[in-house]
């Protein structure tokens, strides 16, 4: 549906009791209003059929500084695919609309649907594209070794989460501009509510991802063991994590979700350099924990940033933000 005409809507649905109280309007009268309602509904669902919507077929959903949705982004722009990228301030949407991101937005004829989820998105665009991009697809294909691998990694991105807000939601300006207040790709009017809403959103922050010492602490126990393993695994030079010739989805999932803290300069190919932060404005002990990660798994750590060196720039396709 035509999207300002729903929004107009659905704002007119709400002020409607307002408008019945204030007015103090006969029953009849708010009937009335009821039925002009519902006429201009089905007047928004004809006008939807006689002229379907023109924009994108693909609409991500983001935030800049998310490395759930760089895993997406990256299989998108690596598969070739044309898409616009919508950013979303922070958390805003987890927590007003319930929506997280990565979110995809596709259209098939006169039907817009919705996926959430990045490992449910990943399926998505494999089911969708591997009868017509052949070989070029064959990354994203879903074994049940790459399955379980990517589960872990997700496990990996939420502990980083964790790692991420018990550092910078001490930091007010720092952890705002991390949710896009100064990034120009972000809705302004979204850019006005991170900077109103965050002692809330702070609040909401700390109470679901746990960002207590002890939890802190936990997330990072997870984090090294993890790194532990796959610097292991990469220690004899291998291409893919899994041992493959060429790489999967799950290596681009292990760049991404360590990209959050290893900061290369290619993540996000350009589409989160409106929230990049210069490592000394990070936090002292922010910094100890990424530098003693860096040191401590060298064959992790260059699998990562030969990644982004060979292959996150190379056909880029998608992305266009707003």
């Amino acid at each position: 549906m035509p999207g300002k005409q729903v929004v107009i809507h659905a704002v007119f649905l709400l002020l409607l009791p307002l408008v019945v109280a204030a007015f103090g309007i006969s029953f009849w009268g708010a009937l009335l209003l009821v039925i002009v309602a519902l006429a201009w509904r089905w007047a928004i669902v004809l006008l939807n059929i006689a002229k379907p919507s023109s924009g994108p077929e693909l609409v991500l959903e983001t935030i800049s500084a998310s490395h759930f949705v760089e895993k997406v982004r990256w299989c998108m722009d690596r598969l070739g695919l044309d898409y616009q990228e919508e950013p979303w301030g922070g958390t805003l949407g987890a927590f007003y609309k319930g929506r997280t991101v990565p979110r995809l937005v596709f259209r098939t004829g006169l039907v817009q649907s919705h996926i959430g989820n990045s490992p449910e998105i990943l399926r998505y665009l494999w089911g969708a594209h591997s009868g017509t991009h052949g070989e070029r697809v064959g990354f994203l294909k879903p074994t049940a070794e790459r399955l379980e691998l990517e589960r872990r990694f997700d496990r990996y991105g939420r502990n980083l989460q964790v790692w991420v807000y018990y550092h910078v939601l001490g930091d007010p300006e720092l952890c705002k501009h991390l949710w896009g207040m100064n990034n120009p790709a972000t809705p302004w009017w979204q850019r006005r509510l991170i900077g109103l809403l965050y002692p809330v959103q702070a609040f909401l922050i700390s109470k679901s991802f746990r960002t207590s010492a002890e939890h802190y602490q936990q997330s990072c126990e997870h984090i090294e063991a993890l790194l532990a393993e796959m610097d292991e695994r990469l220690a004899d030079g291998r291409r893919s994590i899994l041992g493959d010739d060429e790489i999967n989805f799950t290596d681009l999932a292990f760049a991404a979700m360590s990209g959050l803290w290893l900061m290369p300069e290619e993540y996000g190919a350009g589409a989160a350099a409106g929230v990049h932060v210069e490592r000394e404005r990070l936090p002292q002990a922010m910094r100890n924990d990424t530098g003693r990660w860096a040191d401590g798994y060298p064959h992790a750590v260059a699998f990562v940033r030969r990644l982004y060196t060979e292959e996150r720039l190379s056909g880029t396709a998608g992305g266009a933000e707003e």
